[in-house]
């Protein structure tokens, strides 16, 4: 693998444009790159692709140089990402188009070229504008029709993705956790609980495992995109519906899903798409795996290291600092803490 350069705006969009030209795309020019804001692990940038006088919006997004990461945690490569949301759009569920995918002799280290979808991610509007009020009434019901789309899609064109059962996500995780040193009685028991109430019985499938409020390009008339596939896993269908409904992805709105919409609604409508019956323990028992998980990764941001042993960054402390909010979330989910979440 070959760590993304740091390049200057100019520098980048000739990057891009010869990449784009290598891989097919004909004669053309890359003009208006900007650098967006949002996206925790990947530089995104949007451009314009002209080409015979036709000007097409397209995204760009970058790797970072690549690191070791958490032991076992599922985390794809740009290659795999691309063909994850490839084998998506075939399937009928909506990830972005790709366009290409870049190549070493690119010289931009792992990232890809997709199509531009307009819309807003940011979640604090989706549950809150006046604008997506109409989208609102629709999203549950939308979501429970994709992640069905989602969770029937032919995975043999992917045998890079993991199989990880309930069992082996507690593993993973818990491994996770104690790599990075943090201790905490919190979390202790939270481990312990997923232990004692793992599912015995789970139906396997392409999971996206991080579809959520924030994940999701919204319009007017709901959900037109899912982003960020990198995580994606084969493992209990049910996974999906729970992280969707955690609450530290409501972004303060009132509904139970993804602080838009009601259980009930998405419920019925992956029942009605998918033709299998959702299980509300199971959801909930992976809603409060997702926030011990989130926890996790809270927990790890902050105690991100430096090569010289300082601290990674201000931010990654700062997410560090977040650990408590899903740890009580957990435990209000669970019954172990005054009062509880819906």
């Amino acid at each position: 693998m070959h760590a993304p350069k740091n390049l200057g705006a100019g520098t980048l969009a000739a990057s891009v444009q010869r990449a784009m030209v290598r891989h097919g795309s004909g004669e053309g020019e890359v003009i208006n790159l900007r650098r967006l804001t949002g996206g925790a692990t990947k530089q995104t940038w949007a451009f314009d692709w002209v080409r015979a006088s036709a000007q097409q919006p397209l995204i760009f997004q970058q790797f970072p140089a690549p690191v070791s990461p958490a032991k076992g945690v599922p985390k794809l490569t740009a290659s795999q990402d691309a063909a994850v949301m490839v084998v998506a759009s075939a399937g009928g569920a909506p990830a972005p188009v790709v366009r290409l995918v870049l190549e070493p002799a690119d010289g931009m280290g792992e990232g890809y070229v997709t199509e531009f979808v307009a819309g807003e991610t940011l979640g604090r509007r989706v549950v809150r504008d006046e604008a997506f009020a109409p989208a609102r009434q629709a999203m549950a019901s939308q979501c429970g029709a994709i992640l069905a789309a989602i969770h029937r899609l032919p995975t043999d064109s992917l045998p890079f993705l993991q199989q990880l059962s309930p069992a082996d996500e507690l593993k993973v995780y818990g491994d996770s956790l104690a790599g990075c040193g943090v201790r905490h009685p919190a979390l202790a028991y939270a481990l312990r609980w997923i232990e004692e109430n793992l599912p015995q019985r789970w139906t396997p499938a392409l999971v996206h495992a991080d579809f959520r409020t924030g994940n999701l390009i919204v319009g007017p008339d709901g959900v037109r995109c899912v982003l960020d596939w990198e995580i994606a896993r084969i493992g209990d269908a049910m996974q999906d519906l729970g992280v969707l409904c955690m609450r530290s992805w409501r972004f303060g709105g009132s509904g139970e899903v993804g602080g838009f919409g009601e259980r009930e609604d998405l419920y019925a409508a992956y029942e009605a798409a998918s033709g299998q019956p959702v299980d509300p323990q199971r959801v909930r028992f992976w809603e409060a795996f997702s926030n011990l998980k989130w926890a996790i990764a809270c927990a790890r941001r902050g105690a991100s290291l430096r090569a010289d042993g300082r601290q990674a960054s201000v931010e990654l402390s700062a997410v560090g600092r977040r650990m408590e909010e899903p740890l009580w979330d957990f435990l209000s989910l669970t019954g172990a803490a005054p009062g509880s979440i819906r």
